[in-house]
């Protein structure tokens, strides 16, 4: 990867994390996106809802995708970058392939739930008939460190059971 490709992909996963921050706020796991189209615009952006929205598919890559296709008029994202704070889970990783996401980068591995590298390896698939390419490791610490943290501090607050 160039220098130069090198510093757009630090913005953009700035932004992300900016979004991850916003989900921390929200009471939400801090995982954000940043979906850009091939010209190197601002589609979307987005970071994890599922409390918020009572929705287990409202991961932040999702909602970006959501939010990118209605922008555009189009289910297919083609040429588009999609950055995420936390490599995808085998949902979002699949919406990716349906959506004909070009690129994606992603900051912190997941070895729990991680359908790119970590647990399972879904866009080296032969059997798809696209092909993602990824970047992983982008600001992985700094990503880390915000799930670190979040799930930190969960467990040290009370448990509001009874």
């Amino acid at each position: 990867m160039s220098a130069e490709q090198q510093l757009v992909d630090t913005r953009w996963m700035r932004l992300a994390l900016d979004m991850a921050v916003q989900a921390v706020a929200a009471g939400e796991v801090p995982v954000g996106a940043v979906l850009v189209n091939s010209a190197g615009e601002y589609l979307a952006g987005a970071h994890n809802a599922p409390i918020a929205t009572h929705d287990p598919s409202a991961h932040a890559e999702m909602r970006v995708l959501r939010a990118a296709g209605l922008q555009i008029e189009n289910y297919r994202l083609t040429g588009s970058t999609l950055y995420v704070t936390l490599e995808p889970c085998i949902m979002c990783a699949g919406a990716m392939l349906h959506a004909r996401v070009d690129r994606v980068v992603y900051g912190a591995a997941d070895p729990k739930a991680g359908a790119v590298e970590s647990l399972y390896q879904l866009f080296d698939d032969p059997r798809f008939n696209h092909r993602i390419q990824v970047e992983a490791g982008l600001l992985a610490e700094e990503s880390a460190k915000l799930l670190r943290d979040f799930f930190r501090a969960r467990r040290a607050r009370p448990s509001e059971e009874t």
